[in-house]
């Protein structure tokens, strides 16, 4: 007991001399004081001024066509299903922005789990400001819409083509971006190039090759902000390690043959061109935005995919020459929230091959070489500044072929109805 009495006296003796000490300082020492703390609080003000969160939540109910069926409207629907719900994405994203530096990190939530969807760093050289290195895991800089947010676009979800040729928006690799600053009358000009895994961030990286991507790309309006257009050119080049050395392809007859008995002495090869456009102009209905773009090129992968492997792959490889293309029309009507959305996409997965022929006797085609197109009509709802909903239908067309199951059009149709709330 007189240990804790001796211990109470000491702290009442410190907390006394102190006073004394305080009641000692003189106005000025006490301002310059009052100062110091005012100025160490503006500095931790400046540095949480330079960081941003942000993110959304889309909610959606999907009614399909019929059950069990293959969609690019969020994914496969599981046997006996026909009616989901899905968080089809939940994205929190944290952003650091200093004078010449860039820090990015963005999660997703979804009912699957949670992972990292991007992060990255950009740091900018000092002296002319032009030019930046991106590294980390960020947006491939190919074509428009898979560079363009989810909260932003008008449809549910990307074209068929970018779903299956790039398995995701983002990619772990490294580029350099060349963009003047805003003071600059270059400033509307983008030059993007770079090296990539070409694998998703949920995926890990199994072979040596990288795959280069480069873009070039303007965005424009005139004086009074009425007209907006923009456009971009966009180059991909690279490959992954097969697993076998027999390469087929499609050689005039309709059918896969035999062209490289040697492949692993090189690497199996995606080579893909695009181009694109968009414009944006105000009238007295409202904002009439149209879009477009149009991709084509080589990709290799399995007799019953065309899909950009996220492994390891096995068996032979096959390689097709595709084209394919997307366009908008989105309408917003003045006065209103109401916007409607028609999207148009195709996606030709092997126009070397007669669709009618696919399924026929001796044809080695499989389902991974049927061509689609995808109409798809919405009605959006902009609630308010944070919330939107959405109403859209795909309808989904598959050429008639040979091949059991696939010689009418199949019944996968897809009718979504999303909330999305963004801060």
């Amino acid at each position: 007991m007189k240990k804790i009495f001796l211990g109470f006296g000491l702290f009442l003796g410190f907390i006394s001399v102190r006073a004394q000490e305080n009641d000692s300082l003189s106005l000025e020492q006490r301002i310059q004081n009052l100062e110091n703390k005012h100025t160490g609080l503006e500095g931790v003000v400046d540095a949480m001024k330079k960081i941003k969160i942000s993110g959304y939540i889309q909610s959606q109910f999907q009614v399909a066509q019929s059950d069990n069926i293959s969609s690019f409207a969020g994914g496969n629907f599981p046997a006996n299903i026909d009616k989901r719900f899905q968080i089809r994405r939940g994205r929190i994203k944290f952003t650091y922005e200093g004078d010449l530096t860039k820090y990015v990190m963005q999660f997703e939530a979804t009912e699957g789990g949670v992972t990292v969807k991007e992060a990255y760093v950009k740091v900018t050289e000092p002296w002319s400001k032009w030019v930046s290195l991106q590294s980390g895991i960020q947006t491939r800089p190919f074509g428009f819409e898979v560079g363009y947010s989810s909260s932003l676009m008008e449809s549910p979800e990307r074209a068929r083509l970018s779903q299956l040729i790039f398995n995701a928006e983002e990619d772990l690799g490294a580029q350099i971006i060349i963009n003047a600053p805003k003071t600059s009358r270059f400033n509307f000009l983008t030059l993007q190039g770079g090296f990539f895994s070409a694998v998703n961030p949920k995926s890990i990286d199994f072979d040596k090759f990288k795959d280069l991507i480069v873009r070039l790309s303007f965005i424009k309006a005139n004086k009074n902000q009425t007209v907006n257009y923009s456009g971009g050119i966009s180059y991909y080049n690279g490959g992954y390690r097969a697993a076998t050395n027999n390469l087929f392809e499609i050689t005039g007859n309709n059918k896969f043959t035999k062209t490289d008995s040697a492949l692993l002495s090189s690497k199996a090869k995606r080579e893909y061109y695009g181009t694109d456009a968009q414009i944006s102009f105000e009238s007295p209905v409202g904002l009439t935005t149209l879009r477009g773009e149009y991709i084509a090129g080589k990709q290799t992968a399995s007799s019953s995919s065309t899909a950009s492997p996220l492994a390891a792959p096995s068996g032979d490889s096959y390689l097709r020459n595709f084209n394919s293309a997307y366009f908008y029309f989105v309408q917003a009507f003045a006065k209103t929230k109401f916007s409607i959305v028609a999207k148009y996409d195709w996606y030709n997965s092997n126009k070397d091959v007669e669709q009618s022929l696919i399924g026929t006797a001796g044809s080695n085609a499989t389902a991974a070489d049927i061509q689609y197109s995808t109409l798809g009509l919405g009605l959006i709802n902009r609630w308010s500044e944070n919330v939107k909903f959405t109403a859209y239908y795909d309808i989904v067309k598959n050429k008639s072929t040979s091949l059991a199951g696939y010689t009418k059009d199949r019944k996968d149709n897809v009718f979504t109805l999303r909330v999305q709330f963004k801060f």
